[in-house]
């Protein structure tokens, strides 16, 4: 169905004087073609904690956890995963780089050591034969990592962006497809923060500037329609 294009998230925190300064921003949304899907460090690390509890609740034991935020995106990730699996789009994760002596992704100062564990994949989206992951040192999916090399390979020039944190890694990896030439639509349901207006704001921002946000039930609308399953094509 046709939306709205300030039809997000963002309604509630953005006035309508921001949203006239922003209306030269509006245009089609879409998924671009030959996509990937692009997953954001799923990590084992944001998910510490009860599933139940807030960021806020959670940081003095698990600092880095998004709690509640990342366990209510598990199953809409999990459908965009099973539709893009189903459509044999390529499937590319970034998680966090374990090597000693790397370089770190922010400036978060919290004195605590990560578990070689804590930078694999959750098991909820764990990867599979033929999908590629990648680790990286710094925020951005392709600063100093081979992903650029990874998409001219499989012939890529469009992405379908999930995983964390809204205004942090995926941020950054978005403008940087922007600045790259790729296409980025940006799964809403399915980014997650540690902060909701922060979480909000970026994708307001993203939105305007850099990426299409767009909802999951329309994304898998169009991955069904333009990309027959395996089972139909034969």
């Amino acid at each position: 169905m046709a939306r709205d294009f300030e039809d997000h998230c963002w309604k509630d925190v953005v006035s309508p004087d921001v949203l006239r300064i922003y209306e030269p921003y509006r245009r089609d949304v879409y998924v671009g073609e030959r996509p990937a899907l692009l997953a954001i460090d799923l990590y084992n690390f944001v998910y510490r904690g009860d599933p139940a509890k807030y960021p806020e609740e959670l940081v003095d034991e698990f600092p880095n956890s998004c709690g509640k935020f990342a366990w209510d995106a598990v199953e809409p990730t999990k459908k965009l995963f099973a539709a893009c699996r189903t459509a044999r789009l390529p499937i590319i994760y970034l998680t966090g780089s374990v090597r000693k002596g790397r370089v770190r992704s922010t400036n978060r100062q919290t004195g605590y050591d990560v578990g070689n564990d804590m930078m694999d994949i959750h098991p909820a989206f764990a990867p599979q034969d033929g999908d590629i992951v990648i680790r990286k040192e710094r925020a951005s999916a392709f600063h100093s990592t081979p992903l650029v090399a990874q998409l001219t390979r499989l012939g890529i020039n469009s992405l379908i962006v999930c995983g964390e944190s809204t205004s942090g890694c995926v941020r950054a990896s978005v403008v940087d497809a922007y600045s790259y030439g790729y296409h980025a639509t940006i799964a809403e349901e399915c980014v997650f923060d540690r902060s909701e207006i922060s979480h909000k704001i970026n994708l307001f921002d993203m939105h305007h500037k850099y990426a299409d946000v767009m909802f999951l039930d329309d994304i898998v609308a169009h991955i069904e329609a333009t990309y027959p399953s395996a089972e139909a094509a034969e």
